[in-house]
């Protein structure tokens, strides 16, 4: 702000004269001018007029006025972030349950989840190099939950992924005309993350094989990262029985790096569990 002269006060002073003060406001004898009663900071500054002779006094904004003003500012940016994952969640993870797998809901008993962590750590990296993952094991050793929580971290950082399944897909595609079909695969290349739970359950059909290859082929082109979790052997990967599920295969193994899932059932555990809880629901009701 310019030096306040003699003359210069004479034109606040009589500039405030039609002034009308907020509450929080006070006119500072030393300058005359505006000022906050919270922070003292300037509500008022001087401006000479531009191309001729004088000055105007215009509102400014004090220190806290600004603070409050980034305060509402970072509210809302965390609001219409809250809102954009919460729409990208309903998009991207198609069954209610995948809401729960989270790192936050891990037990802590299957060791390969420092491998998911890390992956999401790294994920700058990993999309950059087109890095996908390939999880392989048996039934219930914790690779949709594996998956389920990177796509849930990915998820809660704002970037846009897609969990779902082969037969989820053939589904969306049944009934479709041609140029829709292509439409809707080449939809998928807007996630950043693809993860495709379940590959081998689908049925083995001509037109199922087609369009299976159709969504891996498209995704392999579009250099975007996918996450395959299987029940199949790695080896029946490698060694596929005809070409239409080599072509599928090779890609998958092209770009995804494989990880084995050997441990115990969690599903055997957990049903474990909920028998247990059954029982004493059951056995605690009235005669």
């Amino acid at each position: 702000m310019i030096e306040i002269t003699a003359e210069i006060r004479a034109i606040i002073d009589h500039a405030a004269a039609d002034l009308t003060l907020a509450e929080d406001e006070y006119i500072d004898l030393t300058d005359g001018l505006i000022h906050c009663k919270h922070c003292g900071g300037n509500r008022q500054t001087v401006v000479p007029c531009f191309g001729k002779s004088g000055y105007f006094m215009p509102r400014c904004v004090c220190p806290c006025q600004a603070e409050a003003e980034r305060r509402r500012k970072e509210a809302e940016e965390q609001r219409n972030r809250m809102e954009s994952i919460k729409r990208r969640k309903a998009q991207g993870l198609q069954d209610r349950y995948l809401y729960d797998y989270t790192f936050a809901n891990d037990n802590g008993q299957n060791p390969l989840m420092k491998k998911a962590r890390a992956y999401v750590d790294n994920w700058k990296q990993a999309y950059r190099d087109n890095t996908g993952l390939l999880l392989f094991g048996d039934v219930g050793t914790g690779k949709s939950f594996f998956a389920g929580c990177i796509a849930n971290a990915l998820l809660d950082r704002d970037i846009p992924v897609l969990m779902t399944n082969f037969p989820s897909i053939l589904n969306r595609l049944t009934g479709m005309f041609s140029e829709d079909r292509a439409e809707f695969i080449a939809s998928l290349g807007m996630y950043d993350l693809l993860i495709i739970d379940d590959l081998g359950v689908e049925r083995n059909t001509e037109y199922a094989m087609e369009q299976m290859f159709h969504v891996i082929d498209c995704r392999y082109r579009s250099r975007k990262p996918m996450i395959i979790t299987t029940n199949l052997k790695l080896d029946a990967i490698k060694n596929p029985p005809d070409l239409a599920h080599a072509r599928i295969y090779d890609r998958i193994l092209e770009r995804c790096a494989p990880i084995l899932f050997d441990g115990k059932n969690f599903r055997e555990e957990n049903a474990e569990a909920t028998k247990a809880a059954a029982k004493e629901i059951v056995s605690s009701a009235p005669n």
